[in-house]
């Protein structure tokens, strides 16, 4: 590698070398004309795209968007069993009309908004209480926490462990919260950019860094990628010793 790099200033490399290559990703993908701003569309998209590909929640989104329910305040006093119809095409849809009905109630109490209200929480005490609601898991609360609260929340998912390890960040134990603290404690607390680095992990996961990677066409291939076995045995130990 040259001249060795601490944790901060190679997760700032990777992120600059992302961008350059990827541009902003403009995620996450909402109608931000409408009263609340995409709010309630990012927040069902969060619970729809839970084990399920995007495209699949678009379809859900566009059928719930024409019987007039994406909307959190409705969802808050709709039945399950009437939802659930409505978004058939994420897939599990029966538990998730049960989770998007919890999420929608927790912002939407017997179907009124409590956003004001939810400002004056400090962004852990929001996370705890979105964690606390049924079939939130962490990825899904940090999805709404970032992208929908505007809230400086670090979000972890697959692609970014697998990232994460091939890149010598993580090793192969480590789990969600080990990597988000990882990553909160080297990425400047920047909505933006915590914003921009999640969603340029996913483009970078899904075009290149897949289970059988393509390392010649990624874009982090050059100067950061240990994918290919041979480099990676190699210099594990060495880059490990940088990020302490």
């Amino acid at each position: 590698m040259g001249k060795t790099l601490n944790g901060a200033r190679l997760t700032g490399r990777i992120y600059e070398t992302m961008l350059a290559a990827g541009g902003a990703r403009g995620w996450w993908p909402c109608d931000r004309e409408g009263a609340r701003g995409g709010f309630d569309e990012i927040v069902i998209g969060a619970v729809l795209t839970q084990n399920t590909a995007w495209k699949n929640v678009e379809r859900a989104l566009a059928q719930l968007s024409e019987a007039g329910l994406v909307d959190l305040e409705k969802l808050a006093v709709l039945e399950p069993a009437e939802l659930a119809p409505q978004i058939r095409s994420a897939g599990y849809f029966n538990l998730k009309a049960r989770r998007l009905r919890a999420v929608a109630e927790y912002f939407a109490p017997g179907g009124r908004s409590r956003l004001e209200e939810l400002a004056s929480r400090s962004d852990g005490a929001l996370r705890e209480e979105l964690l606390g609601i049924y079939g939130v898991g962490p990825e899904t609360a940090d999805s709404i926490l970032l992208y929908a609260l505007g809230r400086t929340s670090f979000v972890i998912d697959a692609y970014t462990l697998r990232i994460g390890r091939r890149h010598g960040l993580f090793n192969g134990t480590t789990r969600y919260e080990e990597a988000r603290d990882w990553f909160m404690g080297r990425v400047a607390a920047d909505l933006e950019t915590y914003n921009e680095y999640h969603a340029l992990l996913v483009w970078i996961g899904n075009q290149f860094c897949r289970p059988k990677p393509r390392c010649e066409a990624c874009p982090l291939f050059r100067r950061e990628c240990f994918a290919n076995e041979g480099r990676w045995r190699a210099m594990r130990e060495g880059v490990r010793g940088e990020l302490e």
